[in-house]
């Protein structure tokens, strides 16, 4: 549904989707809503949600459609979340940092994917079309503003677009879209930032999973730490 105009926006447009989604015990040891990639790192889940935190402490819903600013936010990962996106690398930090984990390092991130197999894809070698959320056939911003011309592509912060139907989904609604450690989505859905300091996400998000390498492999190394659109998400690692 399309929810406002292509060049306005009002508080109606960036509903609050994650009220009342609590996260789950860490496994072996780790943090909440995490689980182990081996004897010393732990990974989200699933792809992370933010809240913000207001000067009190408190803990207030944030919603995954609009970008943070300069808000205090902590990262959450939970079942059944719709993910932040429109989130810069910076932002990402931060928000993991708050939660008492922090950026996955790229070794962290593609063995979490890889698994012990050293896999191309979380499932395995050969790509299965539909098991991850990767591969929509059309371009939600094309939909969007239905048109394809140039001026569409500076309008990737726009709120409605990952709020358009089959496009961003919510965390653990792909079954099998898993890897051998149990994180979901880390191929797919939203890109996940990595921490470097010149600017890298990984895994593809909903549209692509192959321009920049398949799967697990996919890697963006186009923007800094600063650049945000609808496809840019996260999740945290952190030290067992």
């Amino acid at each position: 549904t399309r929810l406002l105009s292509y060049f306005t926006s009002t508080t109606n447009d960036f509903p609050v989707e994650n009220v009342l989604i609590e996260e789950e015990e860490g496994v072996d040891g780790c943090p909440t809503g995490m689980i182990p990639i081996n004897s010393t790192v732990c990974i989200d889940i699933y792809e992370a949600f933010v809240v913000e935190i207001d000067q009190y402490g408190n803990e207030l819903p944030f919603s995954p459609y609009k970008n943070p600013g300069n808000l205090t936010i902590k990262a959450k990962s939970a079942k059944n979340a719709v993910p932040q996106g429109y989130i810069n690398e910076i932002q990402a930090k931060n928000a993991c940092l708050q939660a008492g984990k922090r950026l996955c390092t790229r070794t962290e991130w593609e063995f979490a994917c890889k698994g012990s197999n050293n896999y191309t894809y979380p499932y395995g070698n050969t790509r299965q079309p539909g098991v991850c959320n990767d591969a929509r056939s059309i371009h939600p911003v094309i939909e969007y503003f239905e048109s394809s011309e140039d001026w569409i592509w500076s309008e990737l912060g726009h709120p409605c677009i990952n709020q358009l139907d089959n496009s961003l989904d919510k965390t653990g609604e792909n079954q099998n879209c898993i890897s051998e450690c149990g994180a979901y989505d880390l191929m797919g859905n939203l890109h996940e930032w990595i921490d470097d300091d010149a600017g890298t996400f990984k895994g593809g998000y909903y549209v692509d999973t192959v321009i920049n390498g398949n799967g697990c492999n996919y890697t963006t190394t186009a923007h800094n730490v600063s650049h945000w659109d609808y496809s840019t998400g996260f999740r945290c690692c952190a030290d067992k």
